[in-house]
């Protein structure tokens, strides 16, 4: 009976599906392959003097352009290729699900979560979320995920935080990144991460006279929703800090589970933003809570304030701000329908180039934009450490800074990063440069590459032809770099290192060759792209 190759590539991917029990990662990236995960034959790249718009859209909108994104968009159309983005549930993911799927810990309960040792379940959060970033094809979800993990930032280095991060992770941001604003506070707040980190387990009233722990409502009042200039008083803090009593995690039995534990909640009536809860309302009080706050202005704007930041520029346009935050009111705070109103503006197009890439954007985009294969081991992952983006390690409730200063004493990092991936030096990262040249037009062939074409080269990456300064900076390293070539080729008449009977002995190293020489140079040239102030910026 003949089989047919739909049956033969489903066979296949089952295979593939369970090769990361066993380590496979040469096999599993084939398959991913198969899947199209891969540098296609011909990249189209930007042919214009400043930031292409849909470039700008793809550098924003994702966490970088890998090769054959621009040409699918412009296919498509820009209106189409973000509604296919705020639907994810309709995308194929099933290339990176083979990649990202590895990690049991992610699919634990917190209580068995306890039966691994810290630094597993951090390198396990840290890869899976930085192999999403990189191989997803729902690129706008991950961007999200990483936007309110921020947001509602959790340090897993507090207590014992991290064996329920995992699951604050796939329960609370993943399901809503794109949904309601208020479900995913509701979902936060009663999260085990959360309650850990900002001490809501420790909020109990049984009696009038024992005082509330004020942590979680204060954040939740002043970076949660409303923002520190929202209007809010300290007696509303005490207030919201009261509603919220009686939150508790099981332990040792049920270890990490949240339940209401009604004796140790204050049961009084209380008043939150001028609003009258009544008493008796038990653990119903935290939505009420929740309806009050979500539904405020001051809450609008500080969404649309912070989204618009992130997505436009650090100086926010009031007028964008203005609109989001209508329609942040209007829409009962859809978070689809605000990034709708952020991409589709004249703001968002003005803003070319307006940001500085963070670590972790500027090392997801370095090798998606590359096609790299990499399975996010630590020699990758410390470099996010190294850069100042260590994934769910910033101290503070305020999560890292979305601004471009704070990025800036790490820079020497990045040089080293960009340099070291295009050479294939960093760790269990590879990237196939002549394969992924030959496609984007810089080069005839992979095995003709003694021309290069920089305006595409460089295009690729950036999204724009190089300005005369940076092709002038780049043709002046080509050339130097065309005489070491020179250099190091053999003299005819002398005698080679290979020739020599007493090579091994004197332990004389052998003079790089030609072929050899130019090879590093071409890459080193990559790696002088991606660490331009041009690429830095999106």
């Amino acid at each position: 009976m003949a089989v047919s190759r739909r049956k033969i590539l489903k066979g296949a991917l089952v295979a593939a599906g369970t090769l990361p029990l066993f380590g496979c990662e040469r096999v599993t990236s084939s398959a991913t392959k198969w899947l199209g995960e891969d540098v296609p034959e011909k990249s189209g790249v930007a042919h214009c003097q400043e930031i292409d718009k849909d470039f700008h859209l793809l550098s924003r909108a994702t966490y970088g352009v890998w090769p054959g994104d621009l040409d699918r968009l412009k296919a498509m159309g820009s209106a189409n290729w973000l509604h296919e983005q705020l639907h994810p549930e309709q995308i194929d993911d099933r290339a990176c699900d083979l990649r990202a799927q590895r990690f049991e810990t992610l699919w634990l309960d917190p209580g068995t979560c306890f039966e691994y040792k810290k630094p597993v379940l951090r390198d396990e959060l840290s890869r899976h979320m930085l192999l999403r970033a990189i191989y997803s094809k729902r690129q706008l979800y991950e961007v999200m995920v990483g936007f309110w993990s921020d947001h509602l930032n959790i340090d897993v280095g507090k207590g014992d935080a991290i064996y329920a991060k995992a699951m604050d992770d796939r329960k609370v941001i993943r399901p809503n990144a794109l949904g309601k604003f208020r479900d995913l506070i509701a979902g936060s707040a009663t999260s085990a991460a959360m309650l850990i980190y900002l001490d809501g387990k420790e909020n109990r009233r049984p009696s009038p006279s024992s005082i509330p722990n004020e942590n979680y409502a204060r954040e939740l009042l002043e970076l949660h929703t409303m923002g520190v200039d929202g209007g809010y008083t300290q007696k509303d803090v005490f207030e919201v800090a009261r509603c919220l009593t009686g939150w508790r995690i099981r332990t040792p039995w049920q270890r990490g589970k949240v339940y209401f534990d009604e004796t140790q909640h204050d049961g009084g009536a209380k008043v939150v933003l001028g609003q009258h809860i009544a008493a008796g309302g038990g653990e119903k009080d935290l939505a009420r809570v929740l309806d009050i706050v979500c539904t405020q202005a001051a809450t609008a704007r500080h969404i649309a304030k912070k989204l618009v930041s992130h997505f436009v520029a650090e100086d926010p346009p009031e007028t964008l701000v203005d609109k989001v935050a209508e329609t942040f009111s209007q829409s009962g705070g859809d978070i689809k329908s605000l990034l709708t109103c952020i991409f589709t503006s004249k703001e968002f197009e003005e803003h070319r180039g307006a940001k500085i890439k963070r670590p972790f954007h500027f090392i997801a985009s370095s090798l998606r934009g590359l096609a790299a294969d990499t399975y996010a081991h630590q020699g990758l992952t410390e470099y996010l450490n190294r850069m100042g983006q260590g994934t769910f390690q910033y101290p503070t409730p305020d999560g890292y800074p979305d601004k471009g200063s704070h990025c800036v004493s790490t820079l020497l990092w990045r040089w080293n990063f960009a340099l070291s991936v295009c050479c294939n030096n960093v760790p269990d990262v590879t990237s196939d440069l002549p394969k992924l040249a030959t496609a984007i037009g810089a080069i005839a062939a992979p095995d003709q590459s003694d021309k290069i074409n920089l305006d595409n080269l460089f295009a690729h990456f950036v999204g724009r032809k190089p300005s005369p300064t940076e092709l002038a900076a780049l043709s002046d390293y080509m050339v130097s770099a065309q005489s070491k070539i020179v250099a190091a080729k053999p003299d005819k008449n002398s005698t080679g290192a290979a020739d020599r009977p007493d090579k091994e002995s004197t332990g004389a190293a052998a003079k790089p060759d030609k072929e050899s020489t130019g090879a590093a140079h071409k890459q080193e040239l990559v790696g002088l792209i991606l660490a331009s102030p041009a690429f830095q910026r999106c």
